[in-house]
């Protein structure tokens, strides 16, 4: 095969990635879709520019965390487990319990959940802002609100 007729693939280098803010309005949507969505907007993977080893996505700014919907079957039995690694160190809360306390956790542990398991999983959260209630301070980077419908 002739070498000059094949078209090289495209990769995107950390430098040439232009990141945007984009604003989610967790009212009402269910948990599982909302993390899915943004999760795939956190690895960059709705830009044609997508690299799988380079961290090409955008900033994402998630406001009324605690308006978060779950089916009623979840919402009476979820429970989140973390584990301190000594005996007796298995601590256990319901999903009430967490939407009550901090509901913000909800969202960051069900996107962390849809992430890679790689270290470059690590940096696309640190894209990811939750806030509970309407008001975020990300003003200044004029974030564009978008529907999850559209993604």
């Amino acid at each position: 095969m002739n070498s000059k007729l094949v078209q090289p693939s495209y990769i995107a280098k950390k430098e040439d990635i232009k990141r945007e803010w984009v604003l989610i309005d967790a009212k009402d949507y269910t948990l599982g879709r909302l993390a899915s969505r943004i999760a795939k907007i956190l690895q960059g993977k709705h830009k044609p520019t997508y690299t799988p080893h380079v961290d090409c996505g955008d900033f994402v700014v998630v406001v009324n965390a605690e308006k978060i919907k779950l089916s009623k079957d979840k919402k009476e039995n979820k429970v989140y487990r973390r584990y301190s690694g000594y005996p007796g160190g298995l601590k256990e809360i319901s999903f009430e319990q967490m939407q009550s306390k901090h509901p913000e956790r909800i969202i960051k542990l069900a996107v962390k959940g849809m992430m890679p398991k790689t270290i470059l999983a690590k940096h696309m959260m640190k894209k990811l802002k939750v806030y509970v209630g309407p008001d975020h301070p990300h003003q200044a980077q004029k974030p564009k609100e978008i529907k999850l419908e559209n993604i």
